[in-house]
């Protein structure tokens, strides 16, 4: 393990060890396996392939100054898991298969949990796919759930530094009655055009308006959105959202501060009364934001004068952060501590 240089890892895969399985099948799910193979072997009439019967989801693993690992927030995924799975009509996954296979995989892989220190953490992905030859809209009667791992840097190549964002008025990411509140690959896939532009002109992410009315603020490609005045904490409230954990922690940490919180619909000309906003995911955190540019309009919001992170945004990045490594006293019970 010599070779890895966990200080400048990027945001990307890396074989390890193992994977973990359970299968649906007749009515029920297999006990979690694991293998050594990094492939799937499945029917090409599979309603995965076809259908988008696609679920995923993104947690982390963080070795701790004791040289414990810690996993944050799984419960909240595997719920968050179930949300999806009513969302396209797959079979629910119990929380016990989802929370006993990501144990495993991180056990099985704990040599590649990056070391205290470090700035990486273990990457956690559950994936949940139909299976079975189905042609015809319905779902699938059979369902693959697995579970791998992979260390990583940071998401955004900046790590905690404000970067810039645009608004793109001729791409949505989701219908307000769509499937934006699940985490499903779809989602993902409509946000790649977008994306791709934005990258080409030197922005981090697209903050996407509502599909409506284009009026209001809803999330980043990749991120929820948060801003802060008045020692406030604001999120967008929308039927097409993601509620991000991350978001949802945060919201929690500002309280403890002694912030009011309010989740509401945010006009995009309140982007010019934020002292400091930011984009909140499990993969980055926190990714402060510089300035917001809506491109068609040509408005551009400046958020951080000075070009670094403001200071709310700092503290609740390194309260969470310490949470996570274990620094900070877990007061909301968000962390198992593997044995």
């Amino acid at each position: 393990m010599n070779e890895i240089d966990w200080s400048n890892l990027s945001f990307g895969y890396m074989k390890t060890d193992y994977n973990v399985r359970s299968y649906y099948k007749d009515g029920k799910w297999s006990t979690p396996t694991e293998t050594t193979s990094e492939f799937i072997d499945i029917h090409m009439a599979a309603t995965c392939l076809h259908y988008g019967q696609e679920a995923f989801e993104g947690l982390k693993a963080f070795k701790g100054k004791d040289g414990k690992a810690r996993i944050f927030r799984m419960r909240d995924n595997a719920l968050r898991m179930q949300s999806s799975c009513h969302g396209i009509m797959m079979e629910e996954l119990p929380v016990e298969v989802f929370e006993e296979a990501v144990l495993k995989a991180v056990k099985l892989n704990e040599r590649f949990i990056p070391p205290y220190g470090s700035g990486a953490s273990l990457y956690i992905r559950p994936l949940l796919i139909g299976l079975g030859a189905q042609v015809g809209v319905k779902p699938a009667t059979e369902y693959l759930f697995l579970v791998f791992v992979t260390p990583v840097g940071p998401y955004f190549k900046e790590g905690f530094r404000p970067t810039p964002v645009a608004i793109f008025r001729g791409y949505d990411r989701a219908a307000p009655l769509g499937t934006g509140t699940i985490k499903i690959g779809g989602n993902y896939a409509a946000s790649l055009v977008a994306g791709h532009k934005a990258h080409e002109m030197g922005y981090s992410a697209v903050l996407y308006l509502d599909a409506k009315e284009k009026k209001y603020l809803d999330e980043c490609g990749p991120a929820n959105f948060f801003g802060i005045k008045d020692n406030t904490y604001i999120t967008p409230l929308s039927s097409s959202i993601l509620p991000s954990i991350t978001n949802k922690s945060l919201m929690l940490l500002a309280e403890d501060m002694g912030m009011k919180v309010e989740r509401r619909q945010v006009p995009e000309e309140e982007l010019s009364t934020f002292e400091e906003a930011g984009q909140v995911g499990t993969a980055a955190v926190i990714s402060p934001i510089l300035r917001v540019d809506d491109v068609e309009e040509n408005k551009s919001y400046v958020i951080s004068k000075d070009g670094n992170a403001g200071p709310i945004s700092t503290k609740l990045y390194n309260k969470l952060r310490g949470i996570q490594l274990g620094d900070e006293p877990d007061t909301h019970n968000w962390v198992t501590v593997l044995a």
